[in-house]
């Protein structure tokens, strides 16, 4: 069973937890919103004609709900396809930022375009989280250090152990210490060190 195997357990083996769609997707568009707002807003302010406040709607509203659409698009295929297939593993985060693509290509109308802006958009999204959303070091190896961090942190090591690896003195004193301390010492320079046992008598 697997909690019998404990934490070496790896990630691959663990069981999968299925993606809540709709309330992802809705949070990952809203973001997106607000990119793309944001956007609209600075390309408001920068426009050299008299334009108004509510222009930011009218002449943002297609950048607006691109912003929108293509991340909400991403959250919503991948998720899906993690769902559907139980693994959340890069092909599902490739075919998420294909559709995501797809989606910020629609505007010019033309199909190469969107094929290569999704193709390009789901490579770097696969490439991505095969790495575990890092360039510089693979998923699987990160996991392992947190595994390691988290039984570092957790796991009381037994007295002994500890003196085995570090050795005795320095503050570290098990014990019958002083007794194997005397020992080293007669050892080393050939005479006996008798325990001293000083008592101070209080005044009555």
């Amino acid at each position: 069973m697997d909690h019998e195997r404990g934490p070496n357990v790896k990630a691959e083996d663990k069981p999968y937890v299925a993606h809540d769609v709709l309330d992802e997707t809705a949070k990952t568009a809203l973001v997106g919103l607000g990119s793309g707002f944001f956007l609209a807003a600075i390309r408001n302010a920068m426009s050299k004609r008299n334009v108004g406040a509510m222009s930011v709607f009218t002449r943002g509203g297609p950048i607006i709900g691109i912003c929108a659409a293509g991340p909400g698009a991403y959250a919503f295929f991948s998720r899906t396809m993690m769902n559907l297939r139980e693994k959340d593993d890069a092909w599902a985060a490739a075919f998420g930022g294909f559709m995501c693509g797809a989606v910020l290509g629609l505007p010019t109308r033309r199909l190469p375009v969107l094929v290569g802006l999704g193709a390009l958009v789901g490579s770097v999204q696969g490439t991505l989280h095969f790495f575990g959303g890092r360039i510089d070091s693979f998923k699987h190896e990160d996991d392992e250090f947190a595994r390691k961090e988290t039984l570092r942190r957790t796991t009381r090591l037994p007295v002994e152990q500890t003196v085995a690896e570090i050795g005795e003195g320095r503050g570290i004193r098990p014990p019958g210490y002083e007794e194997r301390r005397r020992e080293r010492m007669q050892e080393k320079y050939g005479f006996e060190i008798n325990p001293v046992n000083a008592t101070v008598e209080g005044s009555q």
